[in-house]
């Protein structure tokens, strides 16, 4: 009651602003939340494309066994993944958490984050992945572990060919010690699916057999 009370007077001393489009809102606003590209049901359970996914799907050959988001990376999703992303608002970590739960749960395995480049982390202040996994370790009632650690340059993937994506040079994962036998990858944005596999190939080369790669949103032209 407290807490409630409190949070109130905050607002209206600060009024909280929509993470996607920064209008007076909290969380996000009517008009962003209906605007959610939601991919629904018929999306390719290897690449996470929305069906049919071409002639031969992106994932054919990738080590990870399933993929799933549940937005495409359009719109309001997108602003909402840039708004943790770029800008540091950690309040989207809950928001984005409580709408990726339920299908979650759908799937076995302990939560596993990609983890950012150290690089990146320490320019950022955190590691916006790790700050999923933990979320949606709460709201989904599912363990998570940080097995995954991630080496060499840390290049930025906008702008980069599928080739550049995957360049070994720049996608290095290794594990701390044994890694769980089912994981379930959690990370912002799956695009060309590169990172999903560099990590779905290490965690298996270390004894894990099944992966699934979970993201928030799954881009549509990668």
């Amino acid at each position: 009651m407290l807490a409630t009370v409190l949070r109130d007077l905050l607002d209206l001393l600060v009024p909280p602003l929509c993470l996607a489009c920064g209008v007076p809102a909290r969380e996000l606003c009517g008009g962003c939340r209906r605007g959610l590209p939601w991919l629904g049901e018929r999306t390719c359970p290897r690449c996470a494309l929305p069906l049919p996914c071409g002639r031969r799907c992106p994932a054919a050959g990738a080590a990870f066994d399933a993929a799933w988001a549940p937005f495409a990376h359009e719109g309001s999703a997108r602003e909402l993944v840039a708004a943790l992303k770029f800008r540091g608002r950690l309040a989207a970590v809950d928001v984005m958490a409580a709408q990726m739960a339920a299908g979650v749960r759908r799937y076995e395995g302990v939560l596993v984050a990609v983890p950012a480049h150290p690089r990146r982390r320490r320019a950022r202040g955190f590691d916006q992945s790790r700050e999923l996994a933990r979320a949606l370790g709460a709201q989904a009632a599912r363990p998570h572990a940080a097995v995954l650690r991630r080496e060499g340059a840390a290049t930025r993937q906008v702008g980069l060919s599928r080739s550049q994506r995957s360049a070994p040079q720049r996608l290095s994962f290794t594990t701390s010690g044994p890694p769980p036998a089912e994981v379930v990858l959690i990370d912002d944005v799956h695009t060309t699916g590169a990172t999903f596999d560099a990590c779905a190939r290490a965690l298996k080369t270390a004894g894990t057999t099944s992966v699934t790669a979970v993201s928030y949103a799954r881009a549509l032209r990668p």
